[in-house]
């Protein structure tokens, strides 16, 4: 899978023109307390956990193309990643439901997907990637 996201970041939108990384604006992609921070040193912190409730409506942290919606990669459950421009994505994962597919635009605070669950408890993992390397997204969002 990361073979075929890091192909697509390579590619150009024949439809979009991606804005360069000055241009970006994150927003929060759902409102909730941070349950589990990012940490550098724990490859299984490579985001943060957003608390919520389970179903409440996910939104795209700035605009992009999906470059993946899907189930297949382990651990993750229902995932969407977003390409912003040739070095920033965005991941979206432990959705309940996924309103996009691959290959679509979505605009800044468009839905996305539905809040699902993980380890018991109703959480987003969302994570921010800069030329394919984990970043902490409270570095990022407002």
């Amino acid at each position: 899978i990361r073979e075929r996201v890091m192909a697509k970041m390579e590619q150009q939108s024949r439809q979009h023109s991606f804005p360069p990384d000055d241009k970006l604006r994150w927003r929060w992609p759902v409102k909730g307390r941070v349950v589990s921070s990012y940490r550098a040193a724990d490859p299984s912190t490579r985001g943060i956990l957003i608390g919520g409730k389970e179903g409440t409506t996910v939104a795209a942290a700035e605009s992009g193309e999906v470059v993946y919606s899907d189930d297949g990669l382990k651990g993750y459950g229902e995932l969407i990643i977003i390409k912003h421009n040739q070095n920033y994505l965005s991941v979206y994962a432990h959705n309940r439901k996924r309103l996009v597919s691959e290959g679509e635009w979505v605009a800044r605070g468009a839905p996305i997907a539905t809040m699902g669950r993980q380890h018991g408890r109703a959480v987003l993992h969302f994570g921010i990637r800069h030329q394919g390397e984990p970043q902490d997204p409270q570095k990022y969002l407002p």
